[in-house]
């Protein structure tokens, strides 16, 4: 697993890796010590389809010590999205009317376009909470995340194949390289010190919708040289592993039925300006 430094950051992003460096899941850890509710501890959010997987993981780290996982069907996690991109970038936390009800309300750590996250009963009525909301729905969510080109669960990063620093982990605050060790550090402390990427996992806007596309289609340049790897989407949006050497070309691939569809890399507003890891 590769943590930041710690500091008095209450969210963390991080990925769980195997031995062979590659990510196994992609996860948010909230600091609970101190909540005045009584929680002692660290909660994690991930991708809901694997979550036994990790509850399965994390009890062959245990080792004897006193230290207990369960899972949280009582809690609902919730992304605070501003409306409009200037409130986004505001520092101010939401208007929060029943301060009460809520376990966790921090920034979420990798970007500051993915706003804030709240951690809450699941029977609680977000409405009732945060002033001024609007409940959206999970499809607004997902189309908000390949709009600005952040990856998110085992589609956008398939277990055992997606690498860290391909994935922009560093990009997203999710990796320290003057702590360690952690399972997987050896290929992925190489590579950032090298400083060979050759591949990002990047945002592309498409001719055609992506329920179509099957993932791991290969792409290719207009004239026929391999370009990368799709990976998902929504509707025209999605992610692809893209060669950075053709990042700016136009791409296509094939879909399941056989049509050609093009598609366009562009470089998320959020990745840092020298386009180099820090």
């Amino acid at each position: 697993m590769a943590l930041l430094e710690e500091d008095a950051q209450c969210a963390m992003y991080a990925h769980i890796l195997n031995v062979q460096g590659r990510t196994l899941y992609d996860i948010i850890l909230y600091s609970l010590k101190g909540n005045p509710d009584g929680f002692n501890g660290v909660l994690l959010e991930c991708d809901s389809t694997v979550k036994d997987s990790i509850m399965q993981l994390l009890k062959v780290y245990k080792i004897r010590r006193k230290v207990t996982f369960s899972l949280c069907p009582s809690l609902s996690s919730w992304a605070l999205l501003p409306q409009n991109k200037a409130a986004m970038l505001e520092e101010s936390k939401p208007d929060v009317t029943a301060a009460d009800k809520v376990l966790v309300l921090e920034k979420d750590p990798r970007t500051e376009l993915m706003g804030w996250r709240m951690i809450t009963g699941s029977k609680n009525n977000p409405h009732e909470i945060v002033s001024a909301c609007r409940e959206g729905n999970t499809e607004e969510y997902h189309r908000h995340r390949y709009e600005i080109g952040l990856p998110e669960g085992v589609k956008d990063l398939p277990p055992g194949e997606a690498l860290p620093l391909e994935s922009n982990l560093v990009y997203m605050q999710g990796i320290s390289f003057s702590k360690g060790c952690y399972i997987g550090q050896e290929l992925t402390a190489r590579t950032h010190h090298t400083g060979v990427i050759r591949k990002r996992l990047m945002p592309v806007t498409m001719s055609a919708p992506t329920e179509a596309l099957d993932q791991g289609t290969a792409l290719e340049t207009e004239g026929g040289k391999p370009a990368g790897k799709h990976r998902a989407g929504i509707d025209k949006l999605g992610l692809s592993l893209i060669r950075l050497a053709h990042a700016k070309e136009p791409l296509k691939l094939k879909s399941s039925d056989g049509v050609t569809v093009t598609l366009q890399a562009t470089v998320p507003a959020w990745w840092p300006k020298n386009g180099k890891d820090k």
